[in-house]
């Protein structure tokens, strides 16, 4: 894995290149797919007599998700040390999760042994009820006015999260999604940011001074 460091209003030293080396070995372990690992460390200084700070972004990069973490602490090896927990335990969830989709098969599956059917909330039919049906002796309710269409609309239903653009991003590359909808933290508007070409994202949000009037909504 290929580990690139910059530093923004600090000059990265051979001591904290040396720790970074030492302690980014484990990210090899849980992300054998990585390809590299970008650090960037800025320095930030305050007039209002607040102490200086430094915060330490990691970023990911291989085949899948981009990951991405970071902390902010006066010492930039304390920064880096959170930022590292942060993106080893993103990892971890991760490695997790397709641990038991593997061990946990997906959707219905039809078990040989018991005969029944497994991952549906469906009851097969007895032979009692079938042969009823067949025979007549339990009528079957057909809907005539009921329309068939070739188009299905499933819907979901999601409490609102309020979180900033940057959370969001890092939000739908966790999950592994190309889209992620979300409530802008900045601007209390319904958004959602979406994978474009290469590594470059977009932004949509919903934007009404009022809703539109009766009228409208029944034309």
């Amino acid at each position: 894995m290929e580990t690139s460091i910059v530093g923004v209003g600090v000059s990265i030293s051979d001591r904290f290149r040396t720790v970074v080396e030492e302690k980014t070995a484990r990210i090899q372990t849980l992300a054998p797919r990585a390809l590299r690992l970008e650090i960037k460390v800025t320095h930030r200084a305050y007039r209002n007599g607040r102490l200086p700070d430094e915060t330490v972004e990691l970023t990911l990069l291989g085949k899948g998700p981009v990951i991405r973490a970071e902390a902010t602490d006066p010492d930039k090896f304390a920064a880096f040390d959170m930022a590292l927990d942060k993106l080893s335990e993103q990892l971890r969830r991760a490695k997790e999760k397709r641990i038991d989709g593997r061990n946990q098969s997906r959707g219905p599956h039809f078990e040989k042994g018991s005969g029944a059917l497994a991952g549906i909330d469906v009851e097969p039919a007895s032979a009692d009820v079938l042969r009823a049906v067949a025979t007549g002796a339990i009528p079957v309710q057909q809907d005539e006015e009921e329309e068939y269409s070739p188009v299905v609309i499933r819907t979901k239903n999601f409490d609102a999260e309020w979180m900033t653009v940057e959370e969001a991003v890092d939000r739908m590359e966790l999950v592994g999604h190309d889209f992620f909808l979300f409530v802008d933290a900045r601007t209390d508007h319904p958004s959602v940011v979406y994978r474009r070409k290469g590594w470059d994202y977009g932004v949509i949000s919903l934007t009404t001074a009022a809703p539109p009037a009766q009228e409208e909504l029944a034309s």
